[in-house]
């Protein structure tokens, strides 16, 4: 099911799009153009091509019900070829919001149209026999993942007869890469998944991909040099959840997985005695792409508590891990239960430090000279959703950084933030004269407010935001 979401009022606009109809891929050819016609009477294809590649995509959905052979042409990839030589590509943001019953739905924006379409629905999750197993031989520690935290659903568990049977998919990590998203592993019926699901976002339909090689939930995932990194997370062995330090990556050109180095973890090697190397899990927190490399922040972990212990980079062309800068790892801000958020927007790396509450929330760059996180932007307009289990997103969109969060009525809003421009429009440091002083602030706070835009929103109800991604084809 394909439909487009209008930004006035946020009502869906449905068009039927059975998924059926594009679960195979066809070759643009005049086998499947109607007989004897053409795209648009009285012009050759090519000319033709060329308008359809000029149209902006968020009118795709309904010009596919033209015709079959106009169905075709929209889903060939020589269209979005000649759409990239055009010059015409577009980057669109995509969220995943869990709904009532632990299901996920996923919607786009167009930022140019601010116009949403929501997604197909993903399939049905493939379960295994091993997950009917009794509770009582299960021996499991809490770990938070990037959304969900894990210890809560654990304690949902408990004391439930059938858990297993009626467990919802959860902990599963999100990618994109190569123009496509990726859903991978997370837990089902409490047992962790190496299943790797694909959108496709031409043919506007899902797939399975390759599996990884073990199944992981909670990982974290990078993109480098066209590759999709899967580091860290728990799986289930011997009845137990066990904390990952091994990583893996996806080729999409291949679809072939392969392994890389096993995070070292150094710091969880010194721990003075074996009760608290027995007690303290080891644990990737977070993961961003920064200078060619992958950052992963790490921390210790024993229910209710984290320590944060720096973290590890992994370096492609060396193929090893060395020691996170300590500026670095020991002021990356951290969201609730120690989880770190970040994204890269325009070669800066930026996190968003939620403070003693989301009231006063700050924008910090990481200084890489300095090894040094340093405040670009304060007062963030994020609502305090203590209740909330991921109350913000952070994006990287057409090369400013984006804040996705829930408005006072509940509804998905995704703001923009001009950094550049903001940390231009300060003046001079003052003098010590007060009239100075005074001027200074009036401007400072003049331009926070100026810093913010709001540039879509859309009504999804009691929906919890889980993660987001850029696609740009």
């Amino acid at each position: 099911m394909g439909s487009v979401l209008s930004l006035n009022n946020s009502r869906i606009e449905h068009h039927e799009v059975s998924q059926s109809d594009f679960c195979k891929r066809q070759r643009l050819s005049s086998d499947f153009c109607e007989e004897n016609s053409r795209l648009i009477p009285s012009l050759p294809d090519e000319i033709s091509f060329q308008i359809l590649a000029r149209l902006p995509r968020i009118n795709y959905l309904k010009l596919k019900l033209v015709s079959q052979a106009w169905k075709a042409a929209i889903q060939s990839s020589e269209l979005f070829k000649l759409r990239k030589e055009l010059g015409k590509t577009e980057e669109w943001l995509y969220i995943l919001t869990k709904v009532q019953n632990d299901k996920l739905l996923w919607y786009a924006l167009d930022p140019l149209s601010r116009r949403w379409q929501r997604l197909p629905r993903m399939p049905n999750f493939a379960f295994e026999d091993e997950s009917r197993k009794g509770l009582n031989a299960l021996r499991m520690w809490n770990v938070v993942g990037p959304s969900i935290k894990i210890a809560d659903v654990i304690r949902g568990w408990l004391g439930r007869k059938d858990a297993f049977d009626r467990m919802r998919l959860s902990g599963c990590a999100i990618g994109a890469v190569d123009g496509c998203l990726y859903v991978l592993g997370g837990f089902s019926r409490a047992s962790t998944m190496k299943y790797v699901w694909r959108y496709d976002p031409i043919l506007n339909v899902w797939s399975e991909a390759t599996s990884m090689s073990i199944g992981r939930a909670y990982c974290k995932t990078g993109i480098l040099n066209n590759k999709l990194y899967v580091v860290g997370g728990v799986s289930r062995c011997q009845g137990r959840l066990t904390p990952l330090q091994s990583a893996e990556v996806f080729d999409p050109i291949t679809g072939v997985w392969s392994q890389i180095p096993s995070m070292p973890f150094t710091k969880a090697q010194v721990l003075p005695t074996a009760f608290l190397a027995d007690l303290l899990k080891p644990i990737a927190t977070g993961i961003t792409s920064y200078r060619g490399r992958l950052f992963v922040p790490q921390s210790l972990y024993c229910w209710p508590f984290f320590v944060d212990v720096g973290g590890e980079v992994y370096d492609p062309e060396m193929n090893s891990w060395v020691e996170m800068p300590i500026g670095m790892g020991e002021g990356w801000p951290a969201r609730q239960a120690g989880t770190k958020l970040s994204v890269t927007v325009d070669g800066e790396l930026y996190a968003l430090d939620p403070a003693s509450s989301l009231d006063n929330a700050m924008i910090k760059v990481y200084d890489y000279q300095g090894d040094a996180w340093k405040v670009v932007a304060g007062d963030v307009p994020i609502r305090n959703f203590t209740a909330s289990e991921s109350p913000y997103l952070l994006a990287s969109l057409l090369r400013k950084l984006h804040v996705v969060t829930k408005d006072a009525n509940h509804n998905i809003a995704v703001l923009e933030a001009d950094i550049q421009n903001h940390l231009a429009s300060f003046p001079p440091a003052p003098s010590p004269l007060d009239d100075a002083i005074h001027e200074h602030a009036e401007a400072a706070a003049e331009s926070e407010t100026d810093l913010w835009k709001v540039i879509g929103t859309c009504s999804v109800g009691s929906a919890e935001l889980v993660s987001c991604q850029t696609l740009c084809i």
